[in-house]
């Protein structure tokens, strides 16, 4: 089993990188594997609404990012963290841009399976962005993982999140409610639990003429 880590701070090795390394961390204790992918401080381009990606294969028609290397990734992956610096109470602009057109493009890939977002900031915002990033899950049809607190961490002055000790321990404990979702969804597939078929929905307009 294993678990992508999206870094979705410019800073390759910052606070928002050394939260995702100990939800990695612990994940590894517990026998899965993982993988952090740094955004970085390249240009992602916003969706334009082409609807390009819904004609033949799952992809964006931007190539020049991360996007169409991220949605190769998710589709064998069995679980997500998406981790962010808080930006003016939301999380950075470049990550909700790459996080629309992966779930536009790719919703299949991510589908029923787990995920999580966690934040780093100085002082407050967190809770308001992990409701933005919360609603790409809970639309898609993905269980949320929760941990004893909000998964959330405070930035110390020299940029880490090491003083925060219950900070970490949120992020420990969402990485073993994580791995124990994870084993709990694997060994319902070998005993021949499957996802539901929910794909026939009616989109109701309320737009009358």
């Amino acid at each position: 089993m294993k678990v992508i880590l999206f870094n979705g701070s410019s800073h390759h090795n910052g606070c928002t990188y050394q939260a995702l390394q100990i939800v990695a961390n612990t994940l590894n204790t517990q026998g899965i594997e993982t993988e952090i992918l740094n955004l970085g401080s390249q240009a992602v381009h916003d969706c334009i609404g082409c609807g390009a990606c819904r004609h033949g294969n799952p992809s964006c028609v931007f190539t020049d990012d991360c996007v169409n290397t991220w949605l190769e990734k998710v589709e064998t992956a069995d679980g997500f963290i998406f981790g962010s610096p808080v930006y003016y109470a939301h999380p950075t602009g470049a990550l909700l841009s790459a996080m629309d057109r992966m779930f536009y493009a790719g919703g299949q890939f991510l589908r029923h399976k787990p995920a999580a977002a966690i934040f780093t900031a100085r002082r407050a915002g967190t809770t308001a962005s992990m409701d933005v990033l919360n609603k790409h899950f809970t639309i898609n049809q993905m269980p949320v993982v929760a941990s004893t607190y909000w998964n959330q961490v405070y930035r110390s002055t020299d940029g880490t999140p090491t003083a925060d000790t219950e900070g970490q321990q949120t992020l420990q404990h969402l990485a073993t409610n994580m791995a124990w979702l994870l084993k709990c969804i694997a060994h319902g597939k070998t005993h021949g639990i499957t996802p539901p078929d929910n794909s026939k929905t009616a989109h109701t307009s309320f737009l009358s003429k």
